[in-house]
């Protein structure tokens, strides 16, 4: 398959597909006599995996791990588990972190009259006196 198809089945374009391939999450293709890379089925389903992991909210060194975890058949689920619950407590100080910022707006916003007048209480939050 070429790059066009391999990005329809997989659902990731070309250049997050050619992207991958330099950073070495996807194992570099085989090229055609014209010089065009060659896809196989093995390829799709690595591009999926790692779809659906950035879909999730890893980041690309976690995907690597999850990839080398994915691949190691001989591998403990305790690995896996290890790593997706680092990435869970990440994210939920990461909802907290946007909860306080989203409050702290509501907080201004209700306090801004919102009219002619030039002063603001959210220009003042963010001048920082």
């Amino acid at each position: 398959m070429n790059i066009g198809e391999v990005a329809k089945l997989s659902g990731v374009n070309p250049k997050l597909v050619r992207h991958y391939e330099s950073i070495g999450l996807v194992s570099k293709p085989v090229r055609a006599d014209s010089g065009y890379r060659l896809y196989s089925e093995k390829d799709i389903h690595t591009l999926r995996f790692i779809k659906r992991a950035r879909g999730l909210g890893f980041s690309l060194p976690e995907i690597k791990q999850l990839l080398g975890l994915w691949k190691n058949k001989s591998r403990a689920s305790a690995q896996v588990k290890s790593l997706a619950m680092t990435h869970v407590k990440e994210m939920q100080a990461k909802i907290l972190e946007l909860q306080s910022m989203c409050d702290t707006l509501t907080h201004l916003a209700k306090h801004c009259h919102g009219d002619h007048r030039p002063d603001c209480p959210i220009l003042e939050e963010l001048e920082g006196e």
